[in-house]
């Protein structure tokens, strides 16, 4: 009997490509299409027309930093760990249940974490590599998503672009506290600045998100190269209109070189079908849900907060201290002139 109590096939067709965009000397992105089932992790036909084996498959982007070869060899290291540690340690799983298979995939971004920091600790020359990590793994009718930085999944269902994960930036913290909109943190000068990265620390957080997937649905997965410079319906749009998602992809890394490309661009595109899927509703949830491990498997713990520099304060707050200081500043220049009128 199948895992998921139904034969009805799942199919999957996936593209995905990577461009060094137009200002970067080199490219720092890699990407991860697998089918776990087969243990094939390539694009070839085979892999890019699939059904979903009851093992599941899996996609990844990671977008490296470092400097020289550092962030090439980070975002390498990522993909290849998650890959091996699915491979291993999910394929023999007895209990092959969801909930193991969400936990095995933030597992094994938490194994790459340390591989990439053990590394670096290592070798002195690439000190300091990291790399975002966005990898969703399909099992039956859902999708899990780990997030690490800011590379983005959306989900495109009906025409519609809906962000399943939150960047870990500090401008998506300055949007939350609302001291900045949407728009605003866009246009920030300090908008790559991100929270945390595999590599430089020995542990990292993972934010564990899920997904119920529907015939039709289309994934987008993309590094920031994309993300930054293509709006979500853009996307939407794109991938909705072109049957072919081989094209999709050149029309999206296009459209991002066409203005200034400044960064690394990769996409990974899933379209989903099949008589294993329902058909979607049309009030059905779509967007960031935490998906929540047993007490055993620890559940995903917040982000920390931005340590690179003094944690952002509400507006009002800054005001109150900028009175403050002004008044001391005042008090202590008539100090001075009383003490120099007294001398």
């Amino acid at each position: 009997m199948s895992l998921f109590g139904s034969k009805k096939p799942i199919r999957v067709q996936v593209s995905a490509k990577t461009d060094r965009g137009r200002t970067r000397d080199h490219n720092e992105d890699r990407f991860l299409v697998a089918d776990l089932g087969r243990r094939d992790a390539s694009l070839q036909p085979q892999v890019r027309q699939h059904d979903l084996g009851e093992r599941g498959s899996v996609f990844v982007v990671a977008d490296g930093m470092g400097g020289a070869a550092a962030g090439e060899l980070a975002s390498q290291m990522a993909t290849e760990t998650i890959y091996q540690h699915l491979t291993k340690a999910w394929i023999a799983e007895e209990d092959a249940t969801p909930q193991r298979f969400a936990y095995r995939l933030k597992e094994a971004v938490e194994v790459a974490n340390a591989s990439i920091h053990a590394h670096a600790k290592a070798h002195p020359e690439v000190r300091g590599m990291g790399t975002t990590t966005t990898a969703a793994g399909v099992l039956g009718d859902h999708l899990y998503l780990t997030q690490v930085g800011d590379s983005r999944a959306y989900l495109v269902r009906h025409g519609e672009a809906h962000q399943l994960t939150k960047d870990q930036s500090l401008m998506q913290r300055l949007v939350e506290a609302g001291e900045l909109t949407e728009e605003e943190a866009a246009e920030s000068e300090r908008r790559n600045i991100i929270l945390q990265a595999l590599g430089p620390d020995p542990k990292v957080k993972v934010d564990l998100t899920h997904q119920e997937v529907r015939r039709g649905d289309i994934l987008v997965l993309c590094s920031d190269g994309l993300s930054g410079q293509v709006k979500k319906e853009e996307i939407a749009q794109i991938v909705t209109a072109e049957r072919d998602l081989g094209a999709a992809c050149d029309r999206l890394i296009a459209l991002a070189n066409e203005r200034g490309g400044p960064d690394n661009i990769t996409v990974v595109l899933v379209r989903f079908d099949g008589d294993g899927l329902r058909s979607s509703g049309q009030h059905e949830a779509v967007g960031h849900q935490v998906y929540p491990l047993i007490d055993t498997e620890t559940s995903t713990e917040p982000v920390p907060v931005y340590k690179g520099s003094r944690p952002p304060v509400p507006a009002k707050e800054a005001r109150g201290r900028l009175l403050t200081a002004l008044l001391a500043a005042l008090a202590a220049a008539a100090l001075l002139w009383y003490l120099t009128q007294t001398g």
